[in-house]
């Protein structure tokens, strides 16, 4: 009799959990598994948003001189410039000269915005579900570690012709000048070209991490499909 109530109770949990594999089949996609490569591309989605929705803010007139996320202030060894051009009444030409630096870099973005973009097309996720499921720039920060060498390669001359078109070069010139003739203090020969290169691209990846942020806390930033479905994982 026991071994016919354990029979009955096999067969019947059988039956359910192949009923239940049945209802498990039929339901949407994205409330199932989805492929690291579908994952990848839902991650690349979101990485071309940051870079039209935010990155593209950087290249207007001012994007980042009054963007605090991203402003580019004078590196350390510049700071003494600024502040004896300033004690000996040059406050114009020192403000002229913070100006201009991110006047390039704003012109640099404009330029090499199809850098960026070729970047995010030729990135490979290795772990898409990993990165998916980290923190909120976990993508930005992935796609920064794998590509920055090659985008600061690419990007430099783009900066160092931006300064040329700017004014940059000629302005620091006369400011590093000036500098340089007041009695007792120390000559200075910084690479402005490498600093604003280094601090443009760290502002290109501010912005697409804001973006990248959004799509992750906000429904409503996720406007296709593709995000939805991807980014509903780590919503759970």
């Amino acid at each position: 009799m026991i071994r016919k109530i354990l029979a009955f109770i096999l067969i019947f949990n059988l039956t359910a959990c192949a009923e239940l594999q049945q209802v498990v089949n039929q339901l949407p996609q994205s409330g199932g598994v989805i492929g690291n490569a579908e994952i990848a591309s839902g991650l690349r989605q979101a990485l071309n948003f940051g870079i039209d929705k935010q990155v593209s803010k950087l290249t207007q007139t001012d994007g980042f001189l009054k963007n605090e996320l991203v402003k580019i202030l004078l590196p350390q060894e510049l700071q003494k410039v600024d502040k004896t051009l300033r004690d000996i009444g040059l406050n114009k030409l020192a403000d002229e000269g913070l100006k201009v630096l991110n006047r390039a870099a704003e012109d640099a973005v404009k330029e090499a915005t199809p850098i960026f973009i070729d970047a995010v097309k030729g990135i490979t996720f290795a772990d898409a579900k990993n990165i998916l499921l980290g923190n909120n720039d976990a993508a930005t920060q992935y796609l920064s570690g794998k590509t920055r060498t090659s985008l600061y390669n690419k990007f430099n001359p783009v900066i160092k012709k931006s300064f040329s078109k700017v004014g940059a070069d000629e302005i620091w010139s006369n400011l590093i000048t000036k500098y340089n003739n007041i009695p007792f203090t120390n000559n200075v020969n910084p690479d402005l070209t490498d600093y604003v290169t280094e601090e443009a691209l760290k502002g290109v990846f501010t912005m697409i991490a804001v973006e990248e942020g959004d799509i992750r806390t906000k429904l409503s930033s996720r406007t296709t499909d593709l995000l939805k479905k991807v980014f509903a994982l780590q919503d759970r």
